[in-house]
């Protein structure tokens, strides 16, 4: 199966950087953390969500951390995330010590954790007795993916569009057993629903399909096949004055480590 990958931060931010970032304050909302907590930001990507933390939260200490060094290079230029400390790693191996922090999320990344158990697991283990272990992804099997306006009309034409490794645990009951058997008790989920419009199709297209497997995908499809693409989207979600907006839905989750 094709995977979404991105390693161009820029690419990212117009397309899937904002839609985090519009999930992200109405997860901390939900969250309603306590100031001065340090906090671990796994899968950090651009740093999105890393930037509200440090805008939102005022952390005693953040660190975030990537696979990607392109995504990495463009969350170091962010001036709202100035004081995080971005490194490369690895979701199944932190570089941190037990009982490291008071927060540890994963901001729409558990999908493309290969092994999500195990990525939960490690968050609770950096995690010190009574701190959290929280998180938010699409919800892919709900249709909540962003990107699903045009994975639909790509499966109706014959395709298989790009999906992440494992979006079957992105669903309330999906990331509560996760979390659950991670050991974490106090686990609580909420369904987040976000809007984003654009002034005109061109601006959504350009915006949706700047970078990863999906705009390789679209880029290989003859002409033909590419403009019955885009005249089928837009039917889908153009409304009479042209503007493109609909909505996205994502599921929250926290749980409390024991102790």
């Amino acid at each position: 199966m094709n995977q979404i990958r991105w390693d161009d931060g820029g690419a990212y931010e117009r397309s899937m950087g904002r839609w985090s970032r519009l999930v992200g304050d109405v997860f901390l909302d939900w969250l309603d953390p306590p100031t001065g907590r340090r906090w671990v930001d796994v899968g950090c990507g651009n740093g999105a969500f890393t930037e509200l933390v440090m805008q939102r939260c005022a952390p005693a200490e953040v660190q975030a951390l990537d696979p990607s060094e392109g995504q990495l290079a463009f969350a170091r230029t962010r001036p709202g995330a100035a004081g995080a400390m971005f490194r490369q790693g690895d979701a199944l191996a932190l570089p941190f010590d037990e009982d490291s922090f008071d927060i540890a999320v994963m901001a729409l990344v558990i999908f493309f954790v290969p092994e999500p158990a195990r990525g939960v697991a490690e968050m609770a283990r950096v995690a010190r007795p009574g701190g959290e272990v929280v998180a938010y992804a699409w919800n892919f099997t709900a249709g909540g993916f962003p990107y699903e306006p045009i994975q639909a009309e790509l499966r109706a034409m014959g395709f298989k569009p790009p999906l992440p490794p494992h979006v079957a645990v992105a669903t309330p009951a999906g990331l509560s057993r996760l979390w659950t058997d991670a050991g974490l008790q106090d686990v609580t989920t909420q369904e987040i629903t976000v809007h984003r419009a654009w002034p005109d199709f061109d601006a959504f297209w350009n915006d949706t399909t700047v970078s990863g497997a999906l705009a390789t995908l679209i880029g290989s499809l003859p002409p033909e096949q590419l403009a019955t693409l885009r005249a089928q989207v837009a039917a889908r979600l153009q409304r009479p004055d042209g503007r493109i907006a609909y909505d996205s839905l994502a599921t929250a989750i926290r749980g409390r480590v024991p102790g």
